[in-house]
């Protein structure tokens, strides 16, 4: 396995259009939720423990080669915000143009075939991670990443918030990304052996919530 290749996955300057969201941090700044630092750990903490590790799971499984639609329909099922549904798949088409780009894969080739309209980010990024000769925990930890490192750069611009703060945010958050990691990786394993169904369904309900009155909401910054 190629640590480079999993730096080049997991870099904010692939061009995958995450750049454009930022992971509910702004509808959560609008509500007075993110204020600075502290209140940004805090968040990001449950994005790790809700949203984060249901996709970080689903890469792990897509990873290790589970079926992507299957994946996909689970994936569906436990984002039941419309906004946040457009959203992922947005991303996953993005994803997976980058992706197609960079490492040539007959899986990603069919990826793109089976959905026209794009795949959850999550099921392309673990696709993309087989591709790019990674392994189920490296998709688990780009997963991870992925879910925190964008809130915490979006507060930079929205607050105005200290770079070197927000960075030292994702550095405290980053052993207890590792054992989330661990446990995605421990339920994609069963996903592999059972099904989808042995996916994780961990909820945010409020995420939901703010992503719907986000993207009703003239003037926004992000996407979602």
């Amino acid at each position: 396995m190629s640590r480079t290749a999993l730096l080049v996955l997991a870099d904010g300057r692939f061009p995958a259009g995450g750049h454009a969201h930022s992971g509910g941090a702004e509808a959560a700044v609008r509500a007075g939720r993110i204020t600075g630092a502290k209140s940004l750990e805090d968040f990001c903490r449950g994005r790790l423990h809700t949203t984060g590790l249901v996709s970080a799971a689903v890469a792990a499984s897509a990873a290790l080669g589970v079926d992507p639609g299957e994946l996909d329909a689970a994936a569906d099922a436990r984002t039941p915000s419309p906004a946040l549904r457009a959203a992922a798949r947005k991303l996953g088409r993005q994803l997976l143009r980058a992706a197609r780009a960079t490492w040539a894969s007959p899986e990603l080739d069919a990826l793109a075939r089976r959905f026209a309209r794009g795949a959850h980010q999550p099921v392309v990024l673990g696709v993309a991670a087989r591709a790019a000769g990674l392994g189920p925990q490296d998709a688990a930890h780009c997963a991870l990443y992925e879910s925190v490192g964008g809130p915490a750069t979006a507060t930079v611009r929205l607050l105005s918030l200290d770079p070197f703060d927000a960075t030292a945010v994702l550095a405290r958050l980053a052993p207890e990304a590792d054992r989330v990691a661990e446990t995605a990786v421990r339920a994609a394993h069963r996903v592999a052996d059972e099904g989808a169904d042995a996916l994780p369904a961990a909820s945010a309900p409020l995420l939901e919530l703010f992503a719907e009155a986000h993207a009703a909401r003239a003037g926004r910054l992000f996407a979602s």
